[in-house]
Formats: C-alpha cells, sequence, structure tokens
C-alpha cells in the first residue's frame, strides 16, 4: 500500500542510517582514545578489572621506589663496612709489624691512630637519607630497619605490604651513647696463646666517649712498653672484629642481592599486569580501521536508501495530474 501519511520505506531507511551512526561513533570513539572499554558502560566487568589493576599497578610504581631507596640505604652502608674492612686490616698488619723486635712501636702507634680517625670518619659519613645504619647517636639502641619489597593482591581482594628487614645491629660501628651497641667501641674478648701461656683480655678498637655503657678493657694502641703478649691479644681482638665486619658486610650483600632480584621481578611484573589490562580494554586498531571504512560505506549507501524513499513519496503526485 502507498500511502502520504507513513512512509514506511524512509522510516526504515532512517532507522537503519541510525544504526549506522550509532555504530560509527562507538568506533570512532575508540580510535580516538584507543581502548574499546573506555568507562563501565562499555564493559562493566571488564572496566572493573581494568581499574583495579592499574590502581595495583601505580602501588608497584611506589614499590619500585622504595626498593631504589632501600638499595642505596643498604650500598651505603655496605660500602662503609667494605671500607672499614680494609682499614681495620691495615690495622691488624700495623699490629703484627710492632711484634717484630726492634721497631719503633710509638710511630706505628700514630698510624695506628689515624687509621682509627679514618674509621670513625667512614661510620659518620655512611649516611643517606638522613640514616646512619654504621653510627648511631640516639638514646635507644640500633633498631630494625623495615624497606618495602612488595605489593600484594590475595584472591579474596585484600591488599597487603610485605617488607624487607636489616637489624642495624649487626652493622652498627660506633654507638656514641651506649658503648656495647657498636662493634668497634665495645669490648672484645681475646684468647690467645704466646709460647706456652694462654691469656685471656678485653679490647675495643675506638673510645667513642659514650655516656652509658663504656667499654671495659684495654684501648687498641701501643707505646714502646707494650708486651708482646699484649700485642698478640690486641691482634686476636682485631681479628674477631673483623670476622664480626666481615659477616655483617655479608649479610648486607644478600640484602642487596634480594633487593636487587626484587627490583627486577616488580618492574616484570608491572609489564605484565599492563600486558593483561591491554588484552581486555585495548582498542584493536586494525579492526577498527576496517569498521570505520565499512561504516562509512554504509552510511553513504543509507543516506542513498533514505534520498530513494523520500523520492518515492514525491512520485505520486504523478498519479493527480
Amino acid at each position: 500500500m502507498t500511502s502520504i501519511m507513513t512512509n514506511t520505506a524512509a522510516m526504515a531507511a532512517l532507522q537503519t542510517l541510525r544504526t549506522i551512526d550509532s555504530n560509527m561513533q562507538t568506533t570512532q570513539a575508540r580510535i580516538s582514545s584507543g581502548y574499546k572499554v573506555a568507562t563501565a558502560a562499555d564493559n562493566a566487568a571488564y572496566w572493573s578489572i581494568a581499574t583495579t589493576m592499574r590502581s595495583d599497578n601505580k602501588a608497584l610504581s611506589s614499590v619500585q621506589d622504595a626498593l631504589g631507596l632501600a638499595a642505596s640505604k643498604a650500598d651505603t652502608a655496605y660500602t662503609g663496612l667494605e671500607s672499614s674492612v680494609d682499614v681495620i686490616s691495615d690495622i691488624k698488619a700495623k699490629l703484627v709489624a710492632a711484634r717484630e723486635p726492634g721497631v719503633d712501636k710509638n710511630k706505628i702507634n700514630k698510624e695506628i691512630s689515624e687509621l682509627k680517625n679514618q674509621l670513625e670518619s667512614i661510620a659518620e659519613s655512611a649516611s643517606f637519607s638522613g640514616e646512619n645504619w654504621l653510627y648511631n647517636e640516639s638514646t635507644g639502641a640500633p633498631g630494625t630497619k623495615q624497606m618495602v619489597a612488595s605489593f600484594n593482591r590475595s584472591s579474596d581482594g585484600s591488599v597487603s605490604v610485605t617488607t624487607l628487614k636489616f637489624d642495624t645491629a649487626e652493622s652498627t660501628l660506633i654507638d656514641t651513647k651506649d658503648a656495647a651497641n657498636g662493634i668497634l667501641t665495645r669490648a672484645t674478648v681475646a684468647t690467645w696463646s704466646t709460647g706456652t701461656t694462654t691469656s685471656t683480655g678485653s679490647y675495643y678498637l675506638l673510645n667513642a666517649s659514650s655516656s652509658t655503657g663504656v667499654a671495659s678493657g684495654s684501648e687498641i694502641a701501643i707505646s714502646s712498653t707494650t708486651s708482646n703478649s699484649d700485642l698478640d691479644g690486641m691482634i686476636s681482638a682485631v681479628d674477631k672484629i673483623l670476622q664480626t665486619l666481615t659477616d655483617s658486610a655479608s649479610t648486607l650483600g644478600a640484602i642487596n642481592s634480594r633487593i636487587d632480584m626484587q627490583n627486577t621481578f616488580i618492574k616484570n611484573l608491572s609489564d605484565t599486569i599492563t600486558t593483561g589490562v591491554g588484552r581486555l580494554v585495548d582498542a584493536d586498531m586494525n579492526e577498527e580501521s576496517t569498521k570505520i571504512k565499512a561504516l562509512q560505506t554504509q552510511q553513504q549507501l543509507g543516506i542513498q536508501s533514505l534520498s530513494i524513499a523520500n523520492s518515492n513519496a514525491e512520485n505520486i503526485l504523478t498519479l493527480f495530474k
């Protein structure tokens, strides 16, 4: 039936054209934004997952920054310990040299004094971002330092932060408040043999003028009157201090290695999350470009169909001529 009141063909062509325009707007939005799921209206489930994982990725980025800071602190402390090991090795060598008959022990003691000053300088300088794991000036004992290592999300959605720990009591060289807390300021008990005689004594390397817990025993310092037995005791004490520092440096080295491994893992994990989110919400530009070309063709055909439908209505006038 032909009607001048209702143009069914034009209505069908207009409806098709509206659908094409809507699809074209969607495709153009995907091309311009790069996302096929840009809002919750596009796909609520995928948008929710992507938003959560993007938030977690930002947290992982902060973890990387924290790991970088932790690595710098640990590196600084390790550098100080490594230098201290070298200096104490020199002190040990000087004490062994003083054991040689006829040497000037007073001159050797001057060299030892300068090496001690170097140890103090190393301990005070090994500071990063206001933290010094080798030198303690606070009234409290050296404590455990916690370093952010990871951000975790469990299967039930709860989140947690994992930390790395290092007890600075293992690395503190000098404690100005309590000498007993410093490796170089506390008394080290040494046992040594001189000939057939076995002796025991306590020695400390540095006098930090600590207000409490002043180290008992004798300071490692020599003079022309220092006996061979005392030298043997000092050598034994310095060797024990050296072993303690070596163990502490080994622990810090292990912490550094763990931080590097964790940092690498966090970077790889962040990249993996970014890739996973991209699979959910990123637009396939090859597919979208093909769609836009097809939709443009459909749009042109739709306009022509609407034009034909409108012109058919005008042809009715010829029936009344």
